[in-house]
Order: structure tokens, then C-alpha cells, then sequence
């Protein structure tokens, strides 16, 4: 793995025109997030394992909302850990943390070994995200190379999930999802031993004396931060939906786990052909003295759109078609994202506030499959259209005053 090559038309360009290499540590993470993705079966087909255990389905539900708890969490204390150990010391720990854990939870039988693996593995099914956001910030020191970069990393995870769900779609009829979870844990370990073997243990942003560079009291009293939270949880409830409210809309309809696989080849296909034009796109945009608030409210705007339009689906081809069209919305949604949290995070402490922003993916993971249940049980689909679009708008509707609040230039809070 070269130190030095640079990626033929990737949009990491500096101001100056000249081109940013990315270092072996990006180059790593970048690998590792695309394998534990693309090899990531669990979190797409835990439904299905739950359903061939014959549980009812408010377990099953609660068992799903215990995944996006440890996520949760996981996200918090991953993006601390990223600030207090190191991010090598953070993948290595989770991800073997992950591949013991995995296993566990294709084995298990019993509710509470159930709850107990489904939790550890929310923790760790998120870990590297926090380590990544602030190892980019740390590399790229030009909004543009960074969101650039937040790009393709954004098309690592997204190409990774619907090869996932493609894959797994296809390989769950003839070796089932206990095997593709073996599966999982397997890439999980790889991953760790890339971490072992190209990120450098020493962590810039630790203080001489080993206790963090921030604190989370510093951080949860930033307003800005807050907005983007609120903002983020709604947009990117849409975008879950894609993962989790999905499959239960096409269970209700008689649909299986090989007819959602179809949905990820289509969202995957859109990503391929969408992302070169984009990524180029916003990392231009991001090179703008503007914050990226609107281009955020307008993805969360087609995020609702397009996967509340699966309330009106019915068909293989018409839930495929609803997660083609939600592509624009996800790839936009995220780089701005990491664009307006670049913006209001201190240097030292941007794991933390990458840590913290995670916790929108979990709670979008919660609220999206409780959301379209709500729905399905007191309106049917048009509610659960309806209800998906709504959220959207709020998502849209809150990056205003986060967009007055960066154009006030108010300084970063103290962290001690």
C-alpha cells in the first residue's frame, strides 16, 4: 500500500490546483471501511435471522431498537476513545471486539443471549466512523480536499452496504445468515489487522499528561453543535429507512430477503454512476466561504421525498426505483454534514464532536423501523409516506438558523 499514490480523478485537489495525496493511514481506513461494509451482513439481515428464530414481533422490534442503542453508545465512546487512546488503539480494540461478538449473536437462541450480542455488536458496528471523520480533518486541512475525501468515503460505505445486501440477498438462501455472520466477524478481524499494520499508534491530540483534549460538557453546550444533531437525526431518519424501514415494508408485503438484495443492486448502481459527478461537485462547493446549509436542507428534503414514495411501493421494482432515487439525497446529506461539523468542531477535539454526530445515525436507526411500525399500524402506507416526508422537512427546516448561527462567527467554546 503506497504512502504516496494518488487516486486517478478523485476530487482531492487543494486550492492551489496542486493535488493532495492521501497518506497510508486514509488509504487504510478507507480499505477497511469499504471491507467490514461490503462484508457486513448483519445489520441488514439481523431481521430476517430474527424472523427464522419464530419470535414475535414486538421482540423483534425491540431486539432491533437494542442494535441502535449500542450504536448509540458506541459512537459516544468511540469518538472519546479516538481522542483519549488513539485511533489505531480504538479500531484495533473494537474490531476484535466485533469478531467476538458477531458470532455470539449468529449462535444464539435464547432472548437475553440475544439482547446481550445484539448490543455489543451496535457498539462496534459503527466504530470506525468517529476514527475516520477526524483522521480526514487531521490530513486535509482544505475544506474542499476534505469533503472530497468525505465523499468517497461516503461511496466506500454506501458501495460496501448494497454489495452487502446484494450478496447476502443472494448467498442467504444456500448458506443462511448464521454463516454470513461468521462472515462478518472474519472481515472485522482483517480489518483490525490492517489497523495493526498501516495506522501509526501515536495520537496527536492527546495532552503529555494521557487525559483527553475536550470535554463532553464544552461540547453539548455548543448550540451549533445541537442544530446540526436535530438536523442530522431527521434527514438521516429518512436515509435509515433505506436499512431498516424498508425491509419490514416489503416483509408486510410478501417480499424476502432476496427481493430486498434487488433494492441494494439498484441503490448500489445509482452510487456508481452518481458519485464521480458529486463527489466533484460538493468538493468544489465545499471549497466556498458558504456553509454547505442549504445543500443539507435540500437532501433532506429529497431524502423524504423519495423513501416516503416507499409507502407506495409495492413491488420489488417499485421499492428498487425508491432506493435509487434516495441517492442524490444520501450522498449530499453526508458531505454536508461532515462539511458543517468540520466548521464547528475545535482541532482537538474533533473525534469527540465525530463521536457525538454519530449518535444521529443511531437514533435514526431507532426512530426509522419504530416511525414506519407507528405508521403501518394506525394509517397504513400512506401514513408511513406521509410521516417519512415530514421528517424530512423539519431535517430541511432546522439548517436555517445552524446556517444564521455559523454566519454569526461566534467563537468555539472553551474546552478544558
Amino acid at each position: 500500500m503506497s504512502t504516496t499514490a494518488t487516486p486517478v480523478g478523485r476530487p482531492d485537489r487543494a486550492g492551489n490546483g496542486t493535488t493532495r495525496r492521501w497518506p497510508a493511514a486514509i488509504w487504510t481506513l478507507m480499505a477497511g471501511t469499504f471491507l467490514v461494509r461490503g462484508f457486513g451482513f448483519t445489520y441488514p439481515f439481523l431481521p430476517y435471522r430474527l424472523s427464522d428464530l419464530h419470535l414475535t414481533t414486538g421482540t423483534v422490534s425491540t431486539i432491533l431498537a437494542v442494535f441502535g442503542a449500542g450504536w448509540l453508545l458506541g459512537s459516544i465512546l468511540c469518538g472519546w476513545l479516538a481522542d483519549r487512546i488513539g485511533h489505531r488503539a480504538t479500531l484495533i480494540t473494537t474490531m476484535l471486539l466485533a469478531a467476538a461478538a458477531l458470532p455470539l449473536l449468529a449462535q444464539a437462541h435464547a432472548v437475553p443471549a440475544l439482547f446481550a450480542a445484539t448490543f455489543t455488536a451496535g457498539i462496534v458496528y459503527d466504530a470506525s466512523r468517529p476514527v475516520f471523520t477526524a483522521a480526514i480533518a487531521d490530513a486535509f486541512p482544505e475544506d474542499g480536499v476534505r469533503a472530497g475525501v468525505n465523499a468517497w468515503r461516503h461511496f466506500a460505505v454506501n458501495v460496501g452496504a448494497a454489495v452487502a445486501g446484494t450478496a447476502g440477498g443472494m448467498l442467504a438462501g444456500p448458506l443462511g445468515i448464521q454463516a454470513l455472520i461468521w462472515v462478518n466477524a472474519a472481515a472485522c478481524t482483517l480489518f483490525a489487522l490492517l489497523v495493526w499494520r498501516f495506522l501509526p499508534p501515536a495520537d496527536p491530540h492527546r495532552h503529555p499528561d494521557g487525559r483527553p483534549s475536550a470535554n463532553y460538557r464544552a461540547a453539548l453546550g455548543d448550540r451549533g453543535l445541537w442544530l446540526l444533531l436535530l438536523a442530522s437525526l431527521c434527514a438521516l431518519t429518512c436515509c435509515a429507512s433505506l436499512f431498516s424501514s424498508l425491509p419490514m415494508l416489503m416483509a408486510k408485503d410478501g417480499l424476502d430477503a432476496a427481493a430486498y438484495g434487488w433494492t441494494q443492486t439498484a441503490n448500489a448502481a445509482a452510487v456508481l454512476l452518481l458519485s464521480p459527478l458529486l463527489n466533484r461537485w460538493l468538493s468544489r462547493q465545499a471549497d466556498q466561504p458558504k456553509p454547505m446549509t442549504g445543500l443539507f436542507a435540500a437532501s433532506s428534503l429529497a431524502l423524504g421525498a423519495s423513501m416516503g414514495a416507499a409507502g407506495f411501493a409495492s413491488t420489488t421494482l417499485g421499492y428498487s426505483a425508491t432506493a435509487a432515487l434516495a441517492v442524490p439525497g444520501e450522498i449530499v446529506v453526508f458531505v454536508a454534514a461532515s462539511d458543517l461539523l468540520n466548521r464547528i468542531s475545535p482541532p482537538t477535539a474533533r473525534g469527540l464532536y465525530a463521536g457525538i454526530w454519530g449518535t444521529t445515525l443511531a437514533g435514526a436507526v431507532i426512530i426509522a423501523p419504530s416511525l414506519a411500525g407507528w405508521a403501518l399500524t394506525h394509517g397504513g402506507d400512506e401514513l408511513a409516506a406521509a410521516a417519512t416526508f415530514t421528517v424530512g422537512a423539519v431535517g430541511a427546516a432546522l439548517a436555517w438558523p445552524l446556517a444564521a448561527l455559523i454566519h454569526r462567527s461566534r467563537p468555539v467554546p472553551a474546552l478544558h
